[in-house]
């Protein structure tokens, strides 16, 4: 599995109930369902991704967290998870109302943007920078609201969603050193991870 999908298993306990929205291939869902015993579901947009997920046995729907979650009932879930998909959506702010409406905890995954690397790199050249995890000229990511760790935890504040955990990491899985200063993590992380509830 992907480094931030082992992360965030290990944030799920044993027999959740689960909603993987972006879930892919289904790989965390196959993860929890195996090795945790949860009830995992999920929601994908690439219907050939769905439909692979599905053939392997998973329970995925065709669908985007756009539009779709607000079909969802309130509290169905004990955890939703976004992975490497906040970045992507239309509507960040209410993509993550609804998943602490149906979910008792939300758990994201972004790529970092305050990252020193592309900081330097857009000032060195001018240009849109590109990382291992994104890979794509600026033209063709999907990225149309990349944002930093330090404008999460201010979206987290506005909204009043308590952060209950959270880490920085690099691609490579380790975890950044300054892990209780989140200025450090802004600027050294690559990739943020967030566990949060509502007050």
């Amino acid at each position: 599995m992907r480094l931030d999908l082992r992360l965030i298993a290990g944030m799920i306990p044993p027999g959740a109930r689960v909603l993987d929205i972006g879930c892919g291939d289904g790989a965390l869902l196959a993860h929890l369902s195996a090795e945790k015993g949860a009830d995992a579901r999920g929601i994908e947009i690439d219907m050939r991704a769905a439909t692979d997920a599905v053939a392997a046995g998973l329970s995925v729907i065709h669908g985007d967290a756009d539009n779709d979650l607000a079909f969802f009932p309130d509290g169905a879930f004990d955890y939703v998870v976004l992975s490497r998909t906040l970045q992507a959506v239309e509507r960040p702010r209410e993509v993550l109302r609804q998943m602490l409406r149906i979910g008792r905890h939300a758990i994201v995954s972004f790529p970092n943007f305050g990252h020193w690397l592309l900081r330097w790199k857009l000032l060195a050249t001018g240009r849109m920078p590109d990382t291992e995890t994104w890979s794509r000229p600026w033209y063709e990511t999907p990225n149309i609201h990349p944002c930093t760790l330090l404008d999460f935890v201010a979206l987290a504040e506005l909204d009043g969603y308590v952060i209950e955990e959270w880490l920085a990491v690099d691609e490579h899985g380790g975890r950044a050193p300054w892990r209780r200063s989140i200025r450090l993590a802004n600027l050294f992380g690559e990739q943020a991870l967030f566990k949060l509830r509502r007050k």
